[in-house]
């Protein structure tokens, strides 16, 4: 066997042992500690939802402190499920940017393996002249050492080329390792997000029996009801202050305007075009005026409309305005007021989260809290009521999905 086959030979063997060198990922292990980290973190959950829920037991002879507590316990599951989904945004970019580097290195490789494939066709088909040979052939010392030279560089060349190819290999063995890992990484943060899903429901779910346990403990304990009708008044009361303060100082701006001699521009309902506070859903579930309490001791009264929507669901401001109230009651649970101008309102109760503050402006159709059932709730639901001249309008007049 002449050199010239020998180098071809060996050039050949290297690249079957580099196509052969990245061994297959095995996830055997992985997948067992995944196993474990899921278990590890549903009996976690079931261990808070169950440490809540005894937690809750002391309260039941109690409609109102029952309710707050338990309207706490789902606000902290809200918050970890949103940093949850600020983790899987992070989660899935990362995967992206891995998955581009994995196709820019494939690319790459590809490339490297179609010029080493010309170099072997090149070697294979020149194997006639042995490198030995072309140096003997040399006419004088210098074409000697040229030649020397010359063959030196493509051994180099050859050399690195094989170093490069084997460099790209392992950059894309890592790449993939990296993208698993990330992958279980996510599956491991998506599960977190169902197990919180299912406490809430769990939550949700002993919420609604206790308050129906408390429908029928209602003509024992009138009390319950008296809570419930202290804490709408108060918030009545609240609004009602609200609205005569905002009032005054429309009214004090308006003759300031006026003996400025200036345009003082007002507001009123009529020139107010209101869109749909619940755009993912259309569903009234009950509606404004007269009707029979869902739950024992609400108002029968209904002072808006309810669109059911899943706890969640996205809540935008029917109008421009500012956040006028944005708190919790027992009555409402978590809920928001806009002052619109004018003496016009917008309010929507039982929201999961508020996403909006005390004083600031927000434009309409712009996010301002979540769908949810805190308060005096059975169920997920948007509470929605607008109010012009201290009285509470039909919505249903006003705006439509």
């Amino acid at each position: 066997m002449n050199k010239k086959t020998h180098s071809l030979c060996c050039l050949l063997l290297a690249f079957c042992l580099v196509l052969g060198s990245v061994a297959p990922v095995y996830a055997t292990k992985q997948e067992v500690e995944d196993a474990r980290q899921t278990m590890s973190g549903l009996e976690a959950e079931k261990q808070k939802v169950e440490a809540a829920l005894k937690n809750l037991e002391g309260l039941k002879h109690d409609a109102a402190a029952y309710v707050k507590q338990l309207d706490a316990e789902l606000g902290v599951i809200n918050q970890e499920m949103e940093q949850l989904a600020v983790q899987i945004e992070e989660k899935e970019a990362e995967i992206t940017v891995t998955q581009e580097n994995l196709e820019a290195a494939r690319e790459v490789e590809a490339g490297q393996y179609a010029s080493m494939k010309l170099r072997i066709k090149y070697m294979y088909e020149r194997g006639n002249t042995s490198m030995i040979e072309l140096l003997l052939q040399s006419s004088d010392l210098v074409q000697l050492m040229n030649r020397a030279e010359y063959i030196r560089k493509i051994s180099e060349y050859d050399k690195d080329m094989m170093d490069e190819y084997v460099a790209t290999k392992n950059t894309i063995s890592a790449h993939e390792a990296e993208l698993l890992t990330e992958h279980g990484e996510l599956l491991y943060l998506q599960e977190q997000t169902r197990f919180k899903q299912q406490s809430t429901e769990t939550l949700l779910s002993q919420k609604s029996t206790e308050l129906s346990n408390f429908e029928k403990k209602i003509g024992e304990a009138q009390g319950q009801i008296s809570e419930y009708e202290k804490d709408i008044q108060a918030q009545e009361n609240q609004i009602k202050n609200l609205e005569a303060e905002i009032k005054r100082k429309e009214e004090a701006a308006k003759k300031a305007a006026e003996a400025a001699g200036k345009q003082y521009n007002t507001v009123s309902l009529g020139n107010i075009n209101f869109i749909w506070p619940c755009p993912s859903s259309s569903r009234i579930t009950s509606g404004f005026g007269g009707r029979s309490s869902p739950t024992e001791g609400a108002s029968s009264n209904h002072q808006g409309i309810d669109i059911g929507a899943p706890t969640g669901t996205p809540i935008v401001a029917a109008a421009s305005g500012t956040v006028v109230i944005a708190t919790y009651s027992y009555s409402a649970g978590n809920y928001v007021m806009l002052n619109h101008g004018g003496g016009v309102y917008t309010v929507y109760m039982h929201c999961s989260q508020l996403l909006v503050s005390e004083g600031q402006q927000v434009s309409q159709g712009a996010t301002i809290a979540k769908v949810g059932s805190t308060g005096y709730s059975t169920g997920a639901h948007l509470h929605f009521g607008i109010r012009a001249g201290g009285q509470y309008l039909n919505p249903s007049k006003y705006v439509s999905p």
